[in-house]
Order: C-alpha cells, then structure tokens, then sequence
C-alpha cells in the first residue's frame, strides 16, 4: 500500500513551489530556486535508489518464474504502445508549436493582403500534417504490434 502512495508524495513535492507560485506567496525567483532545488533532489533520490536498492520485497523465485512466462510478448508489446503514444505525444506538440507560430504570421499577412490567403493557409496546413503524421506512425506501430 505504501508503495503506491510513494509517488504520490514525491510529484506532491516537486509541485508544491507551482502551487506556493500560483498563490503569490513568493517570487518568481524563489519559486524557479525552489523548484530546481525539489527536482534536483527527486533526481538524486532516484539515482541512489538505483544505486542502493532496498532489498526484501521480492523473492528473486517469484520474479524469475514470472519473467520467463511472459519474457517476450509483454515487453515488445509495451514499447510498441509506448512508441505509439510518443508518435502521437510529440506530434501533437510539434503540430501545437508549428500552427501557434504560422497562424498569428497568416492572420498578419492576411491583413495587410487579403489576396495571400491561399498562401498563409499552406503553411498553417503543413503545421498541421506534423500532427496527422504522428497518428498515421501510431495507427502503424498499434497494427505491427
């Protein structure tokens, strides 16, 4: 049960100089300090519990006989999933950045030539596509799996 609730408490951490931000109980400086400090700190955490591991919570049997069950399935088909949330994943952002610069660019150009609208559109479309091709990967690496 502990296990679970572990990290919980560390994202409840690492968030709390957000929330103390948003409250306006401090600086921006001391928030961005405050908060590169807990990330630090959760990053060192986590490099000395690899480093250290806390043993008695697995028997090493168990966990053998359940690696050579499901040795290969499982694992290709998690990074096939995880490769296809990332297609999307970071589709989707490069398809956010690429339409949040063109579109404001267009609606300038728009304005000042009416006459450019063909051309403003094209590129603001191209933004898009980045998004349509991520899912088209993903829709690709899902079927492989």
């Amino acid at each position: 049960m502990y296990i679970f609730l572990l990290p919980l408490l560390a994202v409840a951490l690492i968030s709390t100089p957000v929330i103390y931000r948003i409250k306006n109980h401090g600086t921006a400086a001391q928030c961005k300090s405050a908060m590169l400090t807990n990330i630090c700190l959760f990053f060192g955490i986590m490099i000395l519990a690899v480093i250290l591991p806390l043993g008695g919570f697995v028997s090493a049997e168990v966990t053998a006989e359940a690696a050579a069950e499901v040795s290969g399935a499982i694992s290709s088909a998690g990074l096939g999933y995880i490769a296809a949330a990332l297609a999307v994943g970071l589709g989707s952002i490069g398809c956010g950045i690429a339409v949040g610069k063109a579109a404001p660019a267009a609606i300038g150009a728009i304005a000042e030539d009416p006459d450019s609208f063909g051309k403003a559109m094209i590129f603001v479309a191209l933004g898009e596509g980045v998004a349509l091709y991520g899912f088209l990967i993903a829709f690709l690496i899902i079927q492989a799996v």
